[in-house]
């Protein structure tokens, strides 16, 4: 069977199989036959699959079933960005499924040669051979023989680094924050869009066992209306210093870094800490928020805020290093749906970190992303779904990696598409460009725009 879908933009209609994957928001999908719809009725139920859902950044995301690997067919990777997380992270996540999913680790791009080096020797202990070791993402993707790239890169270059990877028509795997930009965003997702290629964002929640219980007891309304999901984070300094390095100019190519922005003269703990710096790194609200965003998303099934504020500055870590990102910083957003979002962060107390949903007829805690509960605590409208307090049930499901792996092989949508990152990176742009301003920010659907009023 077919069904044929419009997509008003481009004044074109897409067709594809029945078995194919049009994707509307993360993990909702609709067909509608055209032949016996007018279009009074495709309007109206257009309006009511996306009411609530919001309406996605175009042209809708269709995976092309040609681009999908034989399971005799080796899976061939490269990494750009060597750091803690392509390390630490990426290396020891796929590597763990390389057996099963016969997969290799065959390149490494970063603008820091100890950092390449490091990264290289877990791939000539683990896969047998040495990877191939570029300093550029461009030198990376014209090497033959590589079918999907990880990018662990500095926030700034995610955008670039995303784009050029979907151009050159390989599946990829890129970190939160999607973007500090928002044309760049723009640009990037559409260019995901048109290769057809899996694409996987690093918000590694949406693959907890615990966010999937929950997201299945929110949807069977045990708690009721929300009115309002909180996180409050504490941690006695920013997680910034932690990344401090002694990194000598000679082994690092300062350009590539750069890449678009302003040239200034070498810095080791601009290099190594790029997180405290504003112009590489927006902080905690995109760093640590883009989870909490995110996973207020998966789990209630809402797409973009309608409004945002955001207040904070660097009131405590004022020293030598003169980092710029803010140390303290709240974004309070309103959802069409009805309900607030607020995520608060504090890098200058460590009392710890809550996050609660809040529902007329119960709340959900998820401090521990992973060890939900659920009560009628503070529900106005009780009616015995809930008594006491229970721990979410856990719904067992692939880890991030693997999912993404799986999907390539399998020509499926992943749990972080591309689309569910665009919205959770809309969220945290309206945040930061409130901060920028001291204005409300507000998202322009039909011009995919970020406005101030």
């Amino acid at each position: 069977m077919f069904y044929t879908y419009a997509y008003r933009r481009f004044s074109v209609c897409y067709t594809v199989r029945e078995d194919d994957f049009l994707i509307v928001s993360y993990n909702y999908y609709f067909a509608f036959d055209m032949k016996n719809l007018s279009r009074r009725s495709f309007i109206k139920k257009s309006v009511l699959y996306t009411s609530g859902l919001s309406v996605m950044p175009h042209p809708l995301t269709i995976l092309k079933k040609g681009r999908a690997l034989g399971a005799n067919d080796r899976l061939r990777i490269g990494i750009i960005g060597c750091g803690s997380r392509g390390n630490k992270v990426f290396l020891d996540g796929i590597f763990k499924h390389a057996d099963k999913m016969n997969v290799e680790i065959t390149a490494l791009c970063d603008p820091w040669s100890i950092a390449r080096e490091q990264a290289n020797i877990k791939v000539k202990e683990w896969f047998g051979r040495s990877a191939r070791k570029v300093t550029s993402y461009r030198d990376l993707l014209e090497l033959d023989n590589l079918d999907a790239v990880m990018i662990a890169s500095p926030d700034h270059l995610h955008t670039t680094h995303l784009e050029a990877v979907a151009r050159a028509g390989k599946h990829v795997y890129v970190e939160k924050p999607l973007a500090m930009d928002m044309t760049k965003l723009i640009n990037a997702v559409d260019a995901v869009k048109r290769a057809g290629i899996v694409a996987q964002v690093g918000t590694q929640l949406r693959s907890l066992p615990g966010a999937v219980g929950a997201r299945e007891l929110f949807r069977n309304g045990k708690l009721g209306k929300l009115s309002r999901v909180e996180e409050c984070r504490n941690s006695s300094k920013p997680y910034w210093y932690g990344y401090l390095r002694d990194v000598k100019e000679e082994d690092v190519d300062w350009k590539e870094f750069l890449a678009d922005r302003p040239y200034r003269p070498f810095k080791a703990s601009l290099y190594s800490a790029w997180y405290g710096y504003y112009d590489f790194s927006h902080g905690p609200i995109p760093n640590l928020g883009a989870h909490f965003i995110d996973m207020v998303h998966y789990i209630t099934g809402v797409g973009f805020p309608e409004s945002c504020v955001c207040l904070g500055g660097t009131f405590t870590w004022d020293d030598e290093y003169k980092f710029t990102a803010p140390d303290c910083i709240q974004a309070t957003w309103v959802y069409p749906e009805g309900f607030l979002v607020s995520s608060s962060n504090n890098l200058g107390n460590g009392a710890g970190s809550v996050r609660n949903f809040y529902g007329d007829k119960g709340t959900l805690k998820m401090s521990n992303w992973n060890t939900p509960t659920y009560s009628n605590e503070g529900a106005p409208r009780g009616d015995g779904l809930i008594e006491g307090e229970h721990k979410v049930e856990l719904i067992e499901c692939p880890d991030h990696f693997l999912d993404w792996l799986q999907c390539i092989r399998n020509n499926r949508i992943p749990v972080a598409s591309i689309d569910a990152g665009y919205q959770h990176a809309v969220a945290v742009l309206m945040a930061m460009k409130s901060y920028e301003t001291g204005r409300k920010t507000i998202y322009d659907h039909k011009e995919r725009k970020i406005l101030t009023t």
